[in-house]
């Protein structure tokens, strides 16, 4: 194994859920979703958005998709017109959780 950043072999798509972002993260075979499985994990994820993320996340997982969908809490300071952050709708954190470095 190798540590290897997860966009290398997966790709994210990220919106606003009201004050939260949901982060969706995609592979395309099942070695690499057991991968995603294992690595990110809740704690793990918090971690990485620790600087924006207030709230609770939480995993979803999505097998017939291969994918993993996150939903960040508290993270869009008030979301959509409400926030002054300049990511108000969270389009960057799919983005973002693709610079994560994981074992592959």
């Amino acid at each position: 194994m190798a540590k290897v950043k997860l966009k290398t072999f997966a790709f994210a798509r990220s919106g606003d859920k009201g004050d939260g972002s949901n982060v969706g993260v995609f592979v395309g075979n099942q070695r690499d979703y057991e991968i995603l499985k294992r690595e990110l994990t809740v704690a793990r994820v918090k971690q990485h958005f620790h600087a924006i993320c207030k709230g609770e996340v939480t995993r979803y997982e999505a097998p017939n998709l291969l994918a993993l969908n996150f939903l960040l809490r508290d993270s869009l300071g008030g979301g959509g017109s409400e926030s002054l952050k300049t990511d108000a709708q969270g389009k960057t954190h799919g983005l973002a959780l693709l610079e994560l470095e994981v074992e592959r």
